[in-house]
C-alpha cells in the first residue's frame, strides 16, 4: 500500500482550530476516529505541502 494505491473507503475529514490554540485535522472512517493536532506553524507547512501536491497533480492530469 502506498500513496498511489487506490482504495474504496469513505472518510470524513474536518479541519479547525481547537480551544487550546492548535489546528486539528480530524478523520473518521469505518468507525475509526483519528484526531491529529498541530501547532499553527506546522499546519502552515502542511498547507504548503498540500498546495505543492495540487500543483504537481495538475501537471500530470490528462
Amino acid at each position: 500500500m502506498g500513496i498511489n494505491t487506490e482504495r474504496d473507503v469513505e472518510a470524513n475529514m474536518q479541519i479547525g482550530p481547537t480551544d487550546v490554540g492548535m489546528v486539528r485535522i480530524f478523520i473518521e472512517a469505518d468507525g475509526v476516529e483519528i484526531p491529529m493536532d498541530f501547532e499553527p506553524e506546522e499546519a502552515d507547512e502542511i498547507a504548503d505541502e498540500i498546495r505543492a501536491a495540487a500543483q504537481a497533480a495538475r501537471a500530470v492530469a490528462p
